[in-house]
């Protein structure tokens, strides 16, 4: 209940008006339908006649008095329910502190970190110090941070002019830190320190980065390395040439360094009114911009396996599924661009520049969110084609969002090994595990219900178009940041839900569904096999 509850604070007093009781109530019963599963998993036939006499009151209740009362009966259901729960622990079991609880599984960690951080920022952005203006909606600061947190990049207030130099710079550690992760840069801060991980510290950290518990801190380390390096180059060759177009020194090296991190953890924030497209004509700024893109994107382990990779000489199937389907999808998206947007978006341009704008936006499309043209003028065939790229984002490891690289590419290989009647997926002489093919299937259904679950919210609480919508929806659960004018146009309640979009595209969205799962026994013992026709 308390995310939604919170929610309603952040309208204004006349929407609060209406939509807090209807929050309390829709939470409520919430809150009420997981209990029951609660109990029905635990078996527990008192605590299940409990949850269903809840349930019964608040139907009543809302069907004789509608939504009066509904925060009294809320109150006292809540306590009731509390109450409800066991206090006592098996002898064996340790004591656990209240954080531990919250840090006891990949998924809540990233939850909570990252929902810890938007805090923090939401803080920081609502000081008068933050803002020109001397403070903003306390809804335009939540946005704002959850965005820079979450590295997408859409925003409703116009960062070089609306905030200040403290404010810029907040939204710039947000990002950064937001492009890591705040586990990478503690754990590798405690080593440094001299001090160890417990082993259920490094037991998850090696879940949540996918390496071998010998490897994780030199994983981490490499990753925070070839981060601080790349920014570092894009910032220094961004500067000079911000600087050769006429910006002064430190204008240059501001722009230069914000640009540069922005671009490389795909947050797609930029210091111009209008992103990239007073440079649509300076191609080493494009391209530069766009190499700091596809190297965020891009696992660091991956990233430095490419000139192996160019070479011809082996290279672990995961980085070159990544590699492989990174390259497709640029190449095409260039060629959809040039196609669709010759006389489109791309027709006050010359011919090579038109090649480099196109080019550019088949980049930033999947991942980060600058444009160097206007993309609200686009036709139906561009805006099919980067929903669908949207959607599919960047590589695993890397910043970027969206259901990642690797995953399409598993679906494609299994379609095909579908088609061509095997009935295994084999690359380079090795069979692909059942799970890992089952896991991509679950991260890709993950995402279109909560794609369709936003969608759906815009389209009941926006007056703006459902094509503006949709984009929209999918450019921030892909943490994209590519907008064709939607943003601006939401109200509160549209925000909260960008809001929420953004959040679960960059925790990803399979990870609210595996805090509902619980750890299962596995058996030694098989099941008969049962064939289902699909055709």
């Amino acid at each position: 209940m308390v995310p939604l509850v919170i929610v309603a604070h952040l309208l204004t007093e006349n929407s609060r008006a209406v939509f807090s009781p209807f929050v309390i109530a829709v939470s409520l019963i919430t809150a009420f339908i997981l209990y029951v599963y609660w109990a029905f998993e635990k078996r527990s036939k008192i605590r299940l006649l409990l949850a269903v006499t809840g349930l019964s009151l608040i139907v009543i209740s809302f069907t004789i008095n509608g939504f009066i009362g509904i925060s009294r009966l809320a109150l006292i259901l809540s306590l009731a329910v509390l109450l409800s729960f066991p206090r006592q622990r098996d002898s064996f079991e340790k004591t656990e502190h209240w954080y531990e609880i919250l840090l006891s599984q990949p998924a809540r960690i990233l939850l909570t970190t990252f929902f810890g951080l938007c805090v923090i920022g939401t803080f920081l952005l609502s000081l008068p110090a933050s803002a020109h203006s001397g403070a903003i909606k306390l809804v335009d600061a939540t946005f704002t941070s959850v965005s820079a947190v979450c590295v997408t990049g859409l925003i409703v207030l116009d960062t070089p002019n609306d905030f200040t130099g403290f404010g810029q710079f907040c939204i710039l550690i947000l990002i950064q830190l937001g492009g890591l992760g705040i586990m990478s840069i503690t754990t590798v801060a405690l080593h440094a320190m001299g001090r160890r991980l417990s082993l259920k510290q490094e037991r998850l950290l090696t879940s949540m980065t996918d390496t071998d518990h010998k490897d994780l801190v030199h994983s981490l380390k490499t990753i925070l390395k070839f981060t601080f390096i790349a920014e570092g180059m894009g910032a220094s060759i961004l500067f000079f040439l911000f600087y050769a177009t006429g910006d002064t020194i430190g204008m240059a090296a501001w722009r230069g360094i914000f640009t540069a991190i922005s671009a490389f953890c795909n947050a797609g924030f930029a210091l111009q009114n209008d992103s990239l497209i007073p440079y649509q004509s300076n191609a080493l700024i494009l391209h530069a911009v766009a190499a700091l893109i596809v190297f965020g994107g891009m696992a660091p382990a991956t990233s430095l396996l490419i000139p192996k990779w160019i070479s011809g000489k082996h290279t672990p199937i995961p980085a070159k599924i990544a590699l492989v389907t990174t390259v497709i999808l640029l190449i095409s998206g260039t060629f959809f661009m040039m196609a669709f947007e010759w006389n489109g978006m791309l027709s006050n341009l010359s011919v090579a520049d038109k090649i480099h704008n196109a080019w550019f936006q088949s980049v930033t499309l999947r991942t980060a969110g600058f444009n160097s043209v206007d993309i609200a003028t686009i036709v139906s065939p561009t805006f099919l084609t980067m929903v669908a790229f949207m959607f599919i984002g960047g590589s695993p490891g890397g910043t970027a969002g969206g259901v990642k690289t690797t995953t399409i590419g598993l679906l494609a290989m299994t379609f095909w090994a579908n088609i061509t009647n095997r009935n295994d997926v084999v690359t380079q002489n090795k069979r692909i595990h059942s799970s890992t093919i089952y896991r991509a299937i679950t991260i890709s259904v993950s995402g279109m219900a909560v794609w369709f679950t936003v969608v759906l919210m815009l389209q009941v609480t926006q007056q703006i178009s459902a094509r503006n919508l949709i984009f929209e929806a999918t450019s921030a659960i892909g943490t994209v940041g590519l907008s064709t004018g939607a943003t601006p146009l939401l109200d509160e309640i549209g925000k909260i839900i960008i809001t929420f979009a953004m959040f679960v595209g960059r925790i990803g969205p399979m990870t609210l569904f595996m805090l509902l799962s619980k750890e299962q026994s596995i058996s030694a013992s098989r099941y008969p096999e049962e064939k289902i026709s699909l055709t």
